[in-house]
Formats: C-alpha cells, sequence, structure tokens
C-alpha cells in the first residue's frame, strides 16, 4: 500500500487553515505555526503540529505567509529542508516571491510558485470550480497542477511570474482599490441594483487582512501602470 503524502503547512491563519481543509481528504496534514494560538487551532481542527521547524519533513512543504514574511521564513526553514521536496508559495504576487525562492532554497529542493485566486470568503461553499494560478518551474509541477484538477477540481491558469503580477494588477489589485474607494464614498439611499451588486463584490475584499492589500496594491511592480490606464479610462470617458 502506497504512504499518503505528506504536505506541511506553514502558517494556520485564515488561508492556512482553508487549504489544510480542502487538502486534509487527500493529503497528510502538517501544521507549523510561530504562533501558540495558531498551533492550539490547528491542534483543535485536528491536525499533526510540529513545534520545531528543524523537524520539518514532507514531500511538499506549502507556506501559507504573507509576502513581507516570505524571506525570514525561507530563511529559517532552508537549511532544514532535503533534496525531493517542493516549497510551494501561495502569495498574491508571484515576481518577487519567484525571486526569493531561486535564492534562498538549496540545490534539490523545487520551488513553485502559486497564487490561488480566492480566500475564506470566495471559498464559503468549497474550492471546486475556483482558480489557481501556477508558475511552471522545476519537475514536479505537472502532477501538482493534475492533483489540482483532479482531486480538489480548481481551474489551473499557467502563467510566468511576470504575466501574473501584469494581470493581477487589474484583475485584483484595481479590485482592490475600488473597493477601498467605494468604501470611502459611502453608499447612497438611493442606489441601483448594480450597485448593490458592486457593493457585495467589494466586500470580499475588504475583510482581507492589510498585508495582503500591501502586497497586490503597493508589492506589485505593475500597479502603477495600472492605475493610469483606469484613471484614463475614466477621463477619456467624463
Amino acid at each position: 500500500m502506497l504512504e499518503t503524502p505528506t504536505v506541511t503547512i506553514i502558517g494556520f491563519g485564515a488561508f492556512g487553515a482553508l487549504a489544510a481543509a480542502a487538502l486534509a481528504p487527500h493529503l497528510r496534514i502538517v501544521v507549523h505555526d510561530p504562533c501558540p494560538h495558531a498551533r492550539a487551532s490547528a491542534a483543535s481542527s485536528g491536525f499533526e503540529v510540529l513545534d520545531d521547524p528543524a523537524r520539518i519533513g514532507g514531500d511538499f512543504i506549502l507556506l501559507a505567509v504573507p509576502v513581507p514574511a516570505m524571506e525570514d521564513c525561507l530563511t529559517h526553514l532552508a537549511p532544514h529542508l532535503r533534496p525531493g521536496q517542493v516549497v510551494i508559495d501561495t502569495c498574491s504576487i508571484k515576481e518577487e516571491p519567484a525571486r526569493m525562492m531561486r535564492r534562498v532554497l538549496p540545490p534539490g529542493v523545487e520551488g513553485l510558485p502559486t497564487h490561488p485566486m480566492f480566500g475564506p470568503n470566495s471559498a464559503a461553499r468549497g474550492v471546486r470550480g475556483l482558480r489557481i494560478v501556477i508558475c511552471p518551474q522545476g519537475e514536479r509541477w505537472r502532477r501538482i497542477a493534475a492533483f489540482l484538477r483532479a482531486r480538489l477540481g480548481l481551474r489551473v491558469i499557467l502563467a510566468t511570474p511576470e504575466d501574473h503580477d501584469r494581470q493581477a494588477a487589474v484583475g485584483q489589485g484595481l479590485v482592490h482599490l475600488l473597493a477601498r474607494a467605494f468604501e470611502a464614498v459611502g453608499a447612497p439611499m438611493i442606489r441601483t441594483r448594480s450597485f448593490d451588486l458592486l457593493s457585495d463584490a467589494f466586500a470580499m475584499v475588504r475583510s482581507d487582512p492589510p498585508e495582503v492589500f500591501a502586497a497586490v496594491t503597493r508589492g506589485n511592480p505593475h500597479m502603477a501602470d495600472a492605475r493610469e490606464r483606469l484613471v484614463r479610462a475614466i477621463t477619456d470617458l467624463s
């Protein structure tokens, strides 16, 4: 009988918990988080908790940490990784995390940049049918993409880190900016159904953590161009 592959999830915040729940029917889940509260939450959810990162194992390491914490996380993990493991990041931008993994990961350890295009709000009814971006590199990304399609029912999109960030500046960054802008303007008493639908859509991202907003609006190198294009389009229509 084949042994069930293990994924060690680093970070048990909102997305780490979502990933653990989605992957648990298919993989053995181990969780590591420096926060005692997060470790207690993972244990109460029935997951194995790893207190010492020096003992990190498993076939796959899933980094569910924000962009500002990623380099420090990789630096602490790197001495304990072994050839054959795959480190998968889930940050909302891809160029900088891809560079970090190429720079920090030891020889024989593959880094795979990914971006799940969903979170706890949009995946409240499950992840099937939702999108995930994979930036192919290394040798094992095809098997991982096949697993995500067949087992989780995700729609896999392939892109380079640069193309991801360029498109995400519009498809995600501008959405976050508009959500904050509409909140600042306020909701009028007299409004259309279309306004309500827009408000519902913006509400899905307004509850995202501040580090996510910072990553997609300030960490993405293509946001300046996207903002200029939006302002120019509005100006041309005025």
